[in-house]
């Protein structure tokens, strides 16, 4: 998501818009609609919908009705791995991924600083998603990490799936290099050294993409990126596009049948009557019904980031944002 050094400025301003008078910035508890977001991910557990979602720690809220979100505690403090390991990280933890696994919820967290490629994606487990336990995360350490001048990709942005065998793969990346893929151990906590590592998406050097997410639908794995730039509020740019693949490894082809890694991308989301520049999604099956999950900025002076689900329906195997 996050190269420009304004993404902090312009969550501040963001904060500032919210902090005085009947829209002061949400708190822990409060139960509230049309919550600020960025880089939403979302599970579900029971009756309890969970979005994870850029901050510090890795923020946090819940709902029953997808309506109303309760702001809740963060999921936990800085790991100090990456306090001490990755320059310029201090706590604010960006792009965070879900997923349920044997019986565990791992959660996939990126540690970075702005225009760096010196970052990692770190990883935790837990029972439960529930916040009315004790149960802390139990944090294992970084899953992948990025060098400067020694890895021509960024270990930023992860997503993670389970393929039909039931083997874990990560998908991670940004500017640098593009959209990686890689099988992760079977315990999700590391990369498996024995399956060769592959690069799924990327764009003319220029030309930003990031934010990668893998879906499967129908006998189709889709990959989603976002293109173009965001955090700059109403002036962002951000945009989804998405390819498909019969094989986890792709290659990815968009509507066109231009291949991902070569460019490619069909165009899903970008700006409405309402929103501009969505971007960072998350896509979801829960029961019979798809949702598309991604942040936009509102057509206001601030650009104020907000959490975005909408129904999500597939025509000829590709899919259809539902606005109404």
């Amino acid at each position: 998501m996050r190269h420009a050094p304004v993404l902090l400025l312009a969550l501040l301003l963001c904060a500032a818009a919210h902090a005085q008078g009947p829209n002061r910035r949400p708190r822990h508890g409060d139960l509230i609609e049309d919550p600020m977001a960025h880089d939403p991910v979302m599970a579900k557990e029971g009756r309890t919908y969970y979005v994870f979602h850029t901050g510090m720690g890795v923020s946090l809220m819940t709902s029953t009705d997808l309506h109303r979100w309760r702001i809740e505690q963060p999921v936990m403090e800085a790991p100090a791995w990456a306090l001490h390991s990755v320059p310029g990280y201090r706590g604010h933890t960006w792009a965070p991924d879900i997923v349920r696994h044997n019986g565990q919820w791992h959660l996939f967290y990126s540690c970075s600083a702005f225009g760096k490629n010196t970052s990692a994606i770190g990883h935790a487990v837990r029972s439960t998603l529930r916040t009315d336990t004790a149960e802390a995360w139990r944090d294992t350490g970084p899953v992948v990490r990025s060098y400067e001048g020694l890895t021509n990709w960024n270990a930023i942005d992860p997503s993670v799936i389970i393929d039909n065998e039931g083997h874990a793969w990560i998908t991670w990346g940004s500017f640098w290099g593009g959209m990686q893929l890689a099988r992760l151990t079977p315990d999700l906590a590391a990369i498996d050294p024995t399956v060769e590592q592959r690069t799924i998406a990327r764009r003319r050097r220029g030309q930003a993409i990031e934010a990668p997410f893998l879906f499967h639908n129908d006998g189709w794995y889709y990959l989603f990126a976002s293109w173009d730039y965001c955090c700059k509020g109403a002036k962002s740019n951000y945009k989804v596009v998405v390819g498909r693949s019969r094989k986890i490894e792709g290659p990815y082809l968009d509507r066109e049948g231009k291949r991902m890694d070569k460019g490619g991308g069909t165009v899903v989301a970008s700006s409405n009557d309402q929103f501009v520049a969505m971007g960072h999604n998350a896509a979801y099956t829960f029961g019979d019904r798809s949702f598309f999950v991604c942040h936009g900025y509102e057509r206001n002076p601030h650009g104020t980031p907000r959490l975005i689900v909408r129904p999500m329906t597939w025509s000829d195997g590709w899919p259809t944002i539902v606005w109404d």
